[in-house]
């Protein structure tokens, strides 16, 4: 896989877009801005909707792993549903079901209609977030075009996720229904600007047919696993249920395996994952997601149980690191361009790591500006590092017939990533809680949850480190442009 920087930079004319390729990147960004603004919402509304639909904790539980199971479930079959049958089509299709399902949810009143909407939500998404990602990189050049389109893309990510917690706090005081209902307009707007926007793809030829059995157990083996660990905490990560369920992955996993390695056209090419920095992609992303999530998790619980602090309280507390995403990532682009993304990665691996770490510092009645401020500061400027790097590297030197699938492969290392280490937090927590539960008590049950957070953030920072240590010690070549007299140094794939 080749860097960022073997891409020669565009000449100046190709670096003025059209307004249909901005309406293109505006459509496309704004389904990626649903699904995190659909994650991000949900939470704060549980309380109401347990109350109005007198549901338990445990169903509750289900309407945020509902969302979880469907999406992370899926995403290998979305990505390569892309690539074979056209990712316009699939993108649309997908985005109308989305639409749709955000209705039901807000017209429901019944739990277990209610988690349907929700798993069909997060199928759907599983189909609109790897066509999205591979519509940008079949459009936009690798290379500067593609840059500066991948940072606007996950900006709009981060800028949902943010705005999810503020309106969320905002609608719930009217009614839980308003968070269910607020995505389905914007898809629906979405959707037709996506019919007239988005440039046609056509199906994948002679792709050897379509690998069924593949599907069928990757799809299999993805859902059980998402299920298994979402369960773990509850039902006991010992217990004969946990460890029969993570077995049968494992041997499914086996299976898929062997099926691809013999399939005329797999679901997943594993030649992809011999590239090492492919690889770091997929390992970085889940230690970059799975690390966040368990951290807005413990800090949600500590501002709210701990402190007292209502829910928009608590998302605005969220916001400055929102506010610095937006801001910033939008330039990532460009710096993607002068340094790569591996640099880019790691400098956002450690300032996430110092962000945690800042974080240990926290009593029960801390100085907000001195003490939580700056962690959130300095994991905003991670995020806006590391996240469209992450999907820039795993994107480059992908053929266009493969985009697709190596997008539904990043997306699925974000999302179990995710449900993963959350889970092992909240197991960390879980066992360390104390007989009497004094605010100090529980305070002090939360910190080693906050160290195994900023281990997790260790571990993608020294996967990053092993990057920059290969670009060293590989040899250059030169490779003379074809356009100028001018030679540009390209490192050797990994």
């Amino acid at each position: 896989m080749t860097s960022p920087l073997s891409t020669p930079a565009a000449p100046s004319s190709a670096a003025r877009w059209t307004p249909r390729l901005w309406g293109t990147l505006l459509v496309l960004c704004a389904a990626m801005f649903l699904d995190a603004l659909d994650v991000s919402m949900v939470g704060v509304a549980l309380p109401s909707i347990g109350s109005d639909l007198d549901l338990s904790t445990s169903a509750l539980q289900w309407i945020v792993s509902g969302y979880i199971l469907g999406y992370g479930g899926l995403l290998l079959l979305g990505g390569r549903t892309a690539d074979l049958l056209g990712r316009r089509q699939v993108f649309l299709i997908a985005l109308g079901v989305f639409a749709l399902a955000s209705l039901l949810g807000g017209l429901v009143d019944s739990g277990p209609l209610l988690i349907a909407s929700r798993f069909i939500k997060g199928l759907s998404a599983a189909f609109t977030a790897p066509a999205g990602l591979s519509i940008i990189t079949t459009t936009f050049a690798e290379g500067p075009l593609r840059n500066r389109a991948l940072s606007i893309y996950t900006t709009c990510a981060a800028t949902g996720f943010s705005m999810g917690l503020v309106l969320s706090g905002l609608l719930t005081e009217a009614s839980w229904r308003l968070t269910m209902l607020l995505p389905a307009p914007i898809a629906l707007i979405a959707l037709v600007a996506g019919l007239k926007l988005l440039p046609r793809s056509e199906r994948e030829k002679d792709h050897n047919g379509y690998d069924i059995p593949g599907a069928v157990i990757g799809t299999a083996s993805m859902l059980l696993l998402v299920f298994t660990v979402v369960q773990a905490p509850q039902v006991g990560w010992a217990s004969a249920r946990t460890l029969l369920s993570f077995l049968t992955v494992a041997a499914l996993l086996t299976v898929f395996v062997l099926v691809e390695r013999r399939s005329a056209g797999p679901l997943i090419r594993l030649g992809v994952l011999r590239s090492g920095s492919q690889i770091r992609a997929q390992l970085g992303a889940m230690a970059f997601f799975g690390s966040y999530v368990g951290f807005q998790f413990l800090v949600t619980l500590y501002m709210q149980s701990l402190l007292g602090w209502s829910a928009l309280h608590t998302a605005l507390a969220f916001l400055p690191a929102g506010a610095l995403v937006a801001v910033s990532s939008t330039k990532v682009g460009s710096i993607v361009d002068r340094f790569g993304t591996q640099r880019l990665i790691a400098a956002g691996f450690a300032l996430m790591v110092v962000g945690y770490a800042l974080f240990l510092r926290v009593n029960l009645d801390p100085v907000y500006a001195a003490v939580i401020l700056p962690s959130m500061l300095l994991i905003g400027a991670a995020c806006a590092l590391v996240f469209p790097s992450l999907n820039i590297q795993a994107t480059n030197g992908v053929q266009d017939h493969e985009q697709g699938m190596v997008s539904g492969l990043l997306n699925t290392s974000v999302q179990v990533g995710g449900a993963i280490f959350l889970a092992v937090v909240t197991a960390v927590v879980t066992a360390g809680a104390p007989e009497h539960a004094t605010p100090q008590a529980v305070l002090d049950s939360y910190r080693p949850g906050l160290v195994v957070v900023t281990g997790i953030a260790v571990a993608g920072l020294l996967i990053t480190l092993t990057g920059l240590r290969t670009r060293r010690t590989q040899p250059s070549v030169v490779v003379a442009k074809s356009t100028s007299l001018e030679a540009e140094r390209v490192p050797v794939r990994d």
